[in-house]
């Protein structure tokens, strides 16, 4: 774990730093960090993390190719 202290000048320059970081990362461990966000907002909430909700359908279109 990284315990590097930054000090930036601007929320701009935060925001960028930030999404160098996890662009740097490999895409499991994105996922586990949303996985564990999630689960927080369903703790702070008081719900469960198993609760029923709206199922999305997700179609995938493939463009023709010019």
């Amino acid at each position: 774990m990284d315990k590097t202290v930054r000090v930036f000048t601007s929320l701009d320059e935060m925001k960028a730093e930030d999404y160098r970081y996890w662009q740097s990362r490999p895409v499991h461990e994105r996922m586990e960090a949303v996985t564990q966000m999630t689960l927080a907002a369903c703790a702070l909430k008081g719900a469960s993390p198993d609760a029923l909700r709206l199922q999305r359908t997700l179609v995938q279109l493939e463009r023709p190719r010019r």
